[in-house]
């Protein structure tokens, strides 16, 4: 009698976890299904799209808004070439793009489309030009925060995090998309560097895209060679949410500092 009992305890225990292990199998199917097709988490772990996006900003990506590729699958692998349900972007968007980097490896960028294929863009005086005409720029309030803007050389650690102005000004693209640029005063540049303020005129060709950062001079972006046009392939998704914010980038997994690090008024605004 009490073998049997045990023989049946045994097997509840057995059946116990094998119940666990199938029910976490089937959580993280659901979550590479979620991630891979409809919504992804992102960071913003630099200042390249300030004032739209902060350090320390979580946002959500839909997957589904440009059809997916490679890169919208964990890893990329290459089980097929091109865009599946493809759907194009619109100028003015909010696009996580993977950046093929041979120094660093492959990148996740964020960054606003400017260009479509065959659009001629230009930057003359740090005003932007589509098509040979000037983009509308207005000036607006002042950015206060932690600064934004490049560094020629070492800050040292009390500057480092002090609240500055900065000029911002809003920007009105050709479809009537709006949202706000940061104008920092211009680094010194390096003999033969590109001037990100005065460029040449960039083709974009067709199949590919032209981004910029919304904190124009202190962006790599499409105005550089690294960057440079990217391929439709390359898309990722459309960042539409800010759901979390921590300031100064704090890690989110300290949650005994969220009380006075969660920037409560960016959590859920939409990204324009």
């Amino acid at each position: 009698m009490n073998a049997t009992r045990k023989s049946s305890t045994a097997k509840k225990k057995g059946g116990g976890w094998t119940e666990l292990l199938v029910s976490l199998v089937e959580a993280l199917i659901i979550a590479v299904v979620i991630r891979t097709l409809l919504f992804q988490p992102f960071s913003i772990p630099s200042g390249s799209m300030e004032p739209t996006l902060l350090v320390g900003d979580y946002l959500f990506v839909t997957k589904y808004s440009y059809g997916y590729s490679r890169y919208s699958i964990p890893f990329a692998p290459p089980l097929f070439s091109g865009r599946i349900f493809a759907s194009p972007p619109e100028r003015g968007d909010v696009v996580v793009f993977r950046h093929k980097d041979p120094r660093n490896g492959d990148l996740d960028f964020i960054k606003r489309l400017i260009g479509l294929p065959g659009d001629k863009i230009q930057v003359k005086d740090g005003r932007l030009y589509i098509n040979g005409t000037e983009v509308k720029r207005e000036p607006t309030d002042d950015f206060v925060g932690e600064d934004p803007c490049p560094k020629d050389g070492p800050t040292l650690s009390f500057l480092a995090n002090r609240t500055v102005h900065v000029k911002r000004f809003r920007e009105t693209l050709p479809n009537g998309r709006s949202y706000d640029t940061l104008a920092c005063t211009p680094r010194r540049l390096e003999e033969g560097e590109l001037d990100p303020n005065n460029t040449p005129v960039y083709e974009v060709p067709p199949g590919h895209y032209f981004f910029m950062g919304d904190n124009r001079n202190n962006s790599e972006d499409s105005r550089f060679p690294d960057v440079s046009f990217v391929s439709s392939d390359l898309l990722i998704g459309h960042a539409r949410i800010i759901f979390f914010s921590l300031e100064g980038g704090s890690p989110a997994w300290q949650i005994w500092n969220w009380p006075w690090d969660i920037r409560w008024s960016r959590l859920f605004n939409i990204i324009h």
